[in-house]
């Protein structure tokens, strides 16, 4: 569920090229993942490095994870109490 999550995202990145001629990328609903390179895969490849990254401080904070076209890494409280109350 995690790559389908990470590649979900990537599908979303926005990408142009800055004044050096580097490229950078984002993606707009996982505002602070972003990434640059010299070229266009290098700059893909950063940002899912950083996408990574940012899902994994934010999983562990406990803050809200955006929903990407429908799939949703959020636990539920609901989830919470049926794994308590589960054999």
């Amino acid at each position: 569920m995690l790559t389908e999550y990470i590649q979900r995202a990537m599908r979303h990145g926005k990408y142009e090229i800055i004044e050096d001629g580097r490229f950078f990328g984002c993606i707009p609903d996982c505002q602070g993942a972003w990434g640059e390179g010299p070229t266009l895969e290098e700059c893909r490849d950063d940002l899912q490095g950083a996408l990574e990254s940012w899902i994994l401080v934010r999983l562990r904070r406990g803050d809200p994870m955006p929903v990407i076209d429908g799939l949703d890494l959020n636990l539920s409280t609901t989830a919470y109490a049926e794994a308590d109350q589960a054999p």
